[in-house]
């Protein structure tokens, strides 16, 4: 097993069943190469997204899930955990052991629901609601459109919570010319909460 001190400090990304699984998967990339050991909890309906946007094929079994993003993103061995819908023994699932931050990437407004009203049905529900009690970093990131009154108002209640809402709204005042430019430019938002330094493209005012 892996010395988990070799990496910086562990994060939880969550895949649920909203558009843009390319995002999500794309910041595993992302936090792997900068050395951070990352867990994965990727839902059911997630996993249906990610098939019919993708061309990744991913297993649902954690272990061999762990694997093939392990192969990948090119991550050392231990630097990614993955764990299952209702892996209550994860660490993930406790105060005591939970990282410091998590990222719901792409967060479905299912996923919003549950979490701004602290059902806790899976693990994903549950370990944002962790990462709110214990008052660490939430970041969630919802890919719908138009918002209702419903989703607008779950959104104000996290905001209040100390959550962040980042929408999936990539800008186009960088000229994006690609569509992985403008998968990076929601990818960099979210590292930029996060503290963790990238090369995805510049901040503003900065020279490319």
């Amino acid at each position: 097993m892996a010395d988990e001190t070799a990496f910086e400090k562990p994060v939880t990304v969550a895949l649920t069943g909203a558009s843009g699984a390319q995002y999500g998967l794309r910041l595993i990339d992302c936090l792997v190469a900068a050395r951070h050991q990352v867990l994965v909890l990727i839902s059911k309906a997630a996993q249906m997204v990610i098939a019919t946007e993708t061309d990744v094929s991913l297993p649902s079994n954690p272990e061999r899930l762990s694997e093939a993003l392990k192969e990948r993103s090119g991550a050392a061995p231990g630097q990614i955990r993955c764990f299952g819908r209702e892996d209550w023994m994860a660490p993930v699932a406790s105060g005591s052991g939970a990282p410091s931050a998590m990222v719901i990437c792409p967060c479905s407004t299912g996923t919003l629901s549950a979490v701004a009203t602290g059902a806790s049905n899976n693990l994903i529900e549950r370990a944002a609601d962790v990462a709110l009690k214990e008052r660490r970093q939430l970041i969630l990131v919802p890919r719908e459109t138009p918002f209702s009154a419903i989703h607008l108002e779950h959104m104000l209640t996290l905001t209040r919570m100390g959550a962040v809402i980042l929408p999936a709204a990539p800008g186009f005042y960088h000229r994006p010319q690609t569509l992985d430019d403008m998968i990076d430019f929601i990818v960099a938002r979210i590292l930029n909460q996060l503290g963790i330094a990238h090369t995805l493209m510049p901040r503003w005012g900065e020279s490319t």
